[in-house]
């Protein structure tokens, strides 16, 4: 019987963590608009180091210092979106292009 409940319970606590997770970061914003999003980042920012900090002290070791990252999220905010679109969009003006070169290619070669 314990053989049977065991795997349900396994599944039933990661989409507990799964459900949980998706709900703090709903919650917090970061599923909403590129503004909303980095004043979310920018509170994470400002709430780690204390963090850390307390960390440090309870466990006794220091930690290597933080890299500075200067993203934007505003600013990159869809782009690999806009760069796909943009190249499906110009793909088949791309095609008819090496398709005209390909031909002409072989007219040459058979002259």
């Amino acid at each position: 019987m314990a053989g049977k409940i065991l795997p349900v319970l396994k599944l039933a606590t990661k989409v507990t963590i799964a459900g949980g997770a998706l709900y703090v970061a709903y919650d917090s914003g970061l599923l909403g608009g590129s503004e909303q999003g980095s004043k979310v980042i920018g509170k994470a920012k400002a709430a780690f180091p204390p963090a850390v900090d307390e960390w440090v002290k309870y466990f006794g070791f220091e930690l290597p210092a933080f890299p500075k990252i200067g993203f934007a999220p505003v600013e990159a905010w869809n782009s690999g979106v806009h760069s796909s679109i943009s190249a499906l969009s110009s793909g088949p003006t791309a095609v008819g292009d090496y398709t005209n070169q390909g031909l002409q290619y072989l007219k040459d070669l058979a002259k």
